[in-house]
């Protein structure tokens, strides 16, 4: 009698298989494998022909491949670490194994790595928290940042401001200079004139308003250029 086997790729997916990393923690992983017959006399010496059988004793030999693997790395290297670094390393295990059934292993993949939930809690949680302290040192390092600046721009108000008053200090102190030595030359010039240029300036701040009220001797020097304006004269060319 003549058995024939298919040589085509044949695939099959296992899902929900639950693995223990180095520190205890449990993964579930989903994962799935491609193979073919490729010594049809052992294949049938190990399997009897049978593709099912070929099926799980091909994925128990590569859960023993994941397990090893796993078992090796904490979670949290298992996690970090390349997918492909991590496949590579299942695939090289289990390739060696699967030859004693006759098949070639074209492929393993991971499809998917979870934790259970109660695990999935503590490491949200310890996350969590982690993300709490990043942020807490994260803003107080600015508020520390916020305060140096703050004082900064408050010194340097300070400075613009005080160079400010001086600056300001300086030029008042200029322009009453220059306006003291133009009255002065115009008070040489014509002191009459210079007089009676300041006596009407004077009246205008006294009586230039309504309602204003002035309590002074007629006989005084305020109103003298009014009694005898043949006192005024013209400046001098």
């Amino acid at each position: 009698m003549v058995t024939k086997f298919d040589r085509r790729i044949l695939s099959q997916s296992y899902t929900g298989e639950t693995f223990l990393t180095n520190d205890g923690r449990g993964l579930i992983v989903d994962f799935y494998v491609k193979w073919r017959v490729k010594e049809p006399g052992l294949y049938f010496t190990a399997t009897g022909g049978r593709e099912d059988l070929a099926g799980e004793r091909l994925a128990e030999i590569v859960k023993d491949g994941i397990k090893s693997v796993v078992a090796q790395r904490t979670l949290q290297q298992i996690v970090s670490a390349e997918r492909a670094a991590v496949t590579g390393q299942m695939f090289g295990q289990a390739s060696h194994n699967a030859a004693g059934l006759g098949v070639d292993l074209v492929d393993v993949r991971v499809q998917r790595i979870d934790l259970p939930d109660e695990v999935a809690a503590r490491v949200y949680e310890s996350m969590k928290q982690s993300f709490a302290k990043t942020a807490s040192r994260l803003r107080a390092e600015g508020q520390s940042a916020s305060a140096g600046i703050r004082a900064s721009a408050e010194r340097q108000r300070t400075v613009i401001l005080a160079d400010a008053e001086r600056d300001a200090l300086r030029v008042r102190g200029e322009g009453d200079g220059a306006a003291a030595q133009i009255y002065a030359r115009a008070y040489a010039k014509n002191p009459e004139f210079y007089a009676f240029y300041r006596s009407l300036q004077a009246y205008e701040r006294s009586l230039g308003k309504d309602g204003d009220l002035l309590v002074v001797s007629p006989d005084g020097d305020f109103f003298k250029y009014l009694k005898e304006p043949s006192r005024t004269s013209a400046p001098r060319r």
